[in-house]
């Protein structure tokens, strides 16, 4: 590939394609070189790259740990991290932020670099195998299924929080409305990394007390309606979580 192009590592294209039925994107790699992730504009391209209405690549590549000891923070599979990436955004967090409101990042995707430096080092981070399609969005996990974590915090939930409200609220609220497969619950900000997986397992965890599993399959409380715990949340908001037709390239 390489003698195609006179400067190729330099370059990364995707195209857009708005879905059919589900209305989604399917992003095609147009040409990508070995030594793309040594690349500054190869890394611009990629944070240029629209994984549903309002979120871009780059909103997800901060780490504090990247950041810190100088380590890049970049995809080694960029086709299925962008694809991961693009079922975390449509399915999960746009329609968390049309309904409550800006939401923020606190933490998303992980190179398997920057993950096993953070395990090994005791930053707060599982290992690898355990985060393969999780925060490690460019690994398929031991089974070959595809994933992606964030670590978010919902401002208008937060406050809410802070003056005494339950984690268990928005827990309850996730849990019937959204095609989640885990949530686990922090005591800061009631943050809480939410996955999207190809068999979600939908299972609710928390270190804020009542700590431990909230909900499982085959606990009592898996089922049915929980609207007794957020009567008085604003009304679920489904939109267009794809915003086909929109520029890939905005910054």
């Amino acid at each position: 590939m390489s003698g195609q192009f006179a400067n190729a590592n330099m370059l990364l294209a995707c195209i857009m394609v708005a879905g059919t039925n589900c209305q989604r994107y399917t992003l095609r790699k147009v040409a990508i070189e070995m030594k793309t992730t040594k690349s500054m504009s190869a890394l611009e391209e990629l944070g240029r790259v629209r994984l549903s209405k309002t979120f871009f690549f780059r909103d997800f590549l901060y780490s504090e740990i990247s950041n810190f000891y100088g380590m890049p923070n970049i995809p080694e599979d960029i086709d299925l991290a962008i694809e991961a990436g693009s079922k975390l955004c449509q399915e999960l967090l746009e329609p968390l932020q049309d309904t409550f409101g800006r939401i923020a990042i606190r933490s998303a995707y992980r190179s398997p670099t920057i993950n096993d430096y953070g395990n090994k080092n005791r930053l707060n981070c599982a290992s690898n195998e355990s985060n393969f399609a999780a925060h490690i969005w460019d690994r398929r996990d031991q089974d070959g299924f595809m994933g992606a974590t964030a670590c978010i915090v919902v401002p208008w939930f937060a406050g809410r929080y802070e003056a005494g409200a339950d984690w268990r609220q928005l827990a309850w609220w996730i849990h019937d409305h959204l095609p989640y497969s885990s949530l686990y619950f922090f005591p800061k900000l009631a943050a809480f990394n939410i996955q999207w997986h190809e068999k979600p397992v939908r299972r609710i965890d928390s270190y804020v007390a009542p700590k431990g599993c909230l909900t499982r399959p085959g606990m009592e409380n898996h089922t049915g309606n929980h609207c007794e715990w957020y009567v008085d949340f604003p009304r679920f908001v489904a939109t267009n979580p794809s915003g086909v037709g929109g520029n890939s390239s905005l910054r």
